[in-house]
């Protein structure tokens, strides 16, 4: 028989001690009534729900900022203070044309374009559970850039310019679907984000040996064309490619947004999100639908511009941590300042001409992700 002593337990009741190093239930010294027992008073806020508001206003004044930045500067040579006083009743007619017909439609493009890339970026790295995951991993922007290339190629896109973005689009809709047919005849009955990657990776290379194809029959001028297309720009900006913009992202991007909780429950791991009562396969399926949507239209609105995706979440994640609820709105903002920013600078470099917007966002994304490395490896 233990020769330890007995002790009092819940209501006069004997019970054994407990074993050395182990305590009980811990109680506040005095409870509401004068009695010790358990504290029920209200619990603390967590500090991350009320900084989140906060957060996403500091970041939706930044896009406010940008986009006056961009507006207000341009190859023109008029300044701010020209543009504005255009919009008076006894403004400058050029003036208020130049603002209303091509710095305006221009700043809403890129602000559509960077936030579409940047939101579609973080849902993908949730998605493959893979931080260099980016918008173009899955051959999206390939299709695009071989519809795209064969509508140039073939000189249609001379006679009709509206069927560049449209061949464009539909091509990354036919590489969204093979890719997604590829990978659940791959794994039947479930969808399998390994599989997706391989499968998005194949029909890359093969949509890319499609492009060389064509651009080595092509003549010089449908070589130029294309070559500079698919760097990625924003010049043939105009009201109506912003407004179709604007309604094929809106449901793809609340569609997106809806599955903030999910994600949090996913970066868990398949099976601890599918017993916490995610349903997995529904969450992969819409993630990768909608987001290869978006993608799809912003390549089709102003090419390939590479990094945004990869580099805005990154820096997003890095300031205000993996909570998803937070992460895609933020990615949404901080890709449509970013990119508002890069078309701006691509405006002013070599004025009055212009550089590819893709190639600012390329020499301001590599310096960072060699940046992301170094810290990596350091850890």
């Amino acid at each position: 028989m233990d020769r330890r002593a007995w002790v009092a337990g819940p209501g006069g009741r004997a019970q054994r001690p407990l074993p050395r190093g182990r305590r009980g239930p811990v109680q506040s010294p005095r409870a509401p009534g004068g009695r010790g027992g358990p504290s029920h008073g209200p619990l603390p806020a967590r500090p991350g729900v009320t900084a989140t508001p906060r957060r996403l206003v500091l970041l939706a004044v930044v896009v406010l900022v940008a986009s006056a930045f961009s507006v207000s500067f341009g190859a023109s040579g008029l300044g701010p203070g020209d543009l504005w006083r255009a919009l008076s009743a006894d403004g400058d007619p050029t003036a208020r044309s130049i603002l209303l017909q091509l710095r305006l439609p221009r700043a809403a493009l890129a602000a559509l374009v960077g936030g579409a890339l940047g939101l579609s970026g973080c849902t993908f790295q949730a998605l493959l559970r893979n931080p260099l995951a980016e918008p173009y991993v899955l051959g999206v922007s390939g299709g695009a850039a071989v519809g795209a290339v064969a509508v140039v190629v073939s000189g249609i896109g001379v006679i009709l310019p509206w069927t560049l973005p449209v061949g464009a689009f539909l091509g990354a809709v036919a590489a969204m679907a093979l890719v997604l047919g590829v990978a659940r005849r791959a794994s039947p009955g479930r969808m399998d984000t390994r599989v997706l990657i391989l499968s998005g990776v194949i029909i890359g290379a093969f949509f890319n040996a499609m492009i060389l194809l064509m651009l080595s029959i092509a003549d010089v001028e449908s070589f130029r064309s294309a070559i500079f297309w698919m760097m990625g720009n924003l010049s043939g900006a105009d009201w109506g490619s912003t407004a179709l913009l604007a309604v094929l992202l809106v449901p793809a991007g609340a569609a997106v947004l809806s599955l903030a909780r999910a994600f949090n429950l996913l970066s868990r791991g398949e099976e601890v999100a599918h017993y916490l009562g995610a349903s997995v396969q529904r969450v992969k399926l819409t993630a990768y639908l909608a987001a290869s949507l978006m993608v799809a239209a912003a390549v089709a609105a102003a090419g390939v511009i590479g990094f945004v995706g990869l580099i805005v979440p990154h820096a997003v994640r890095l300031a205000w941590g993996n909570d998803h609820r937070m992460l895609l709105p933020a990615s949404f903002l901080a890709g449509t300042a970013f990119l508002l920013v890069a078309d701006t600078v691509a405006r002013l470099v070599v004025a009055p001409a212009e550089l590819p917007t893709g190639v600012v966002t390329a020499v301001a994304g590599v310096p960072f992700f060699v940046a992301l490395l170094m810290r990596g490896g350091r850890r």
